[in-house]
């Protein structure tokens, strides 16, 4: 039965995206098959593995709204081992629609409960908030893994993110824990960063990963060819942190 992993941060621009994308293609290069949930209703998870929806298409939403199973809205990727669950504008009514709904923070569980003995694991690349979508990720996984971007303003807002993830597991989802805070854009010539990563390593109650995820061209470029880093740029410093982060992944489930 797979893990269950959110990667969530209500603040944007922290490499949730680009860590769905790319911690999801170095565990299937490890063997393990992966399904990508994109829960933001922007689709950049979808778009930067060379999937767009278009009229017609079936995603996520209509997994949602119970026109389609997951089964038959789950596509392939060029990474074998990897395949997604697209996402598209349609994904923001989402939210409104849900609220008269019985049951409404549970319709992720629900939908994935037919495709979840299919994986090892499921990562799930929330939107940039805290609300409805969000909570619904939360309650279908078993951990959270949080990017946080080496910013002057890194820590603001964990604690309220941190208070969300409590109040779930208390009220809808007993079982989540947290699998670790994730340091991304570290540039390692800047002083900035290295006190942010110490700020972080000394006031997270959690786990924080070793594998620091660097500022990179090549990770930046990989989603506009569609591809994932470990495709574009194999042997890139973004390449080789991913591969990294995937191993501490395993070694946290004792899969290595």
């Amino acid at each position: 039965m797979a893990r269950i992993i959110s990667i969530v941060n209500q603040k944007g621009g922290t490499g949730k995206t680009t860590t769905a994308i790319n911690l999801g293609a170095a565990l299937a290069t490890f063997g393990k098959f992966v399904l990508l949930v994109d829960f933001d209703p922007q689709g950049n998870a979808s778009s930067g593995l060379g999937v767009r929806l278009e009229e017609g298409d079936r995603g996520v939403y209509d997994v949602l709204s119970g026109h389609k199973s997951a089964t038959a809205a789950i596509a392939g990727t060029t990474v074998q081992g990897l395949n997604l669950l697209p996402s598209g504008q349609d994904l923001s009514g989402a939210a409104i629609e849900l609220v008269n709904e019985d049951n409404r923070e549970y319709k992720l569980q629900e939908a994935l409960r037919e495709v979840r003995n299919d994986y090892d694991f499921i990562l799930v690349d929330c939107p940039p908030s805290l609300g409805l979508l969000t909570i619904n990720s939360l309650v279908a996984s078993d951990d959270v893994l949080i990017p946080v971007q080496c910013e002057y303003y890194a820590l603001e807002g964990l604690g309220q993110l941190l208070n969300s993830i409590e109040l779930v597991k208390n009220s809808l989802q007993p079982d989540l824990d947290i699998l670790g805070a994730l340091l991304t854009m570290y540039h390692k010539r800047l002083r900035l960063a290295k006190d942010v990563v110490s700020q972080v390593k000394k006031h997270f109650p959690h786990r924080v990963f070793k594998t620091l995820i660097p500022r990179n061209v090549d990770l930046a470029e990989a989603p506009s060819f569609g591809t994932p880093i470990i495709e574009h740029s194999e042997r890139s410093a973004g390449s080789k942190a991913y591969r990294k982060l995937a191993i501490e992944v395993l070694k946290a489930y004792n899969l290595v």
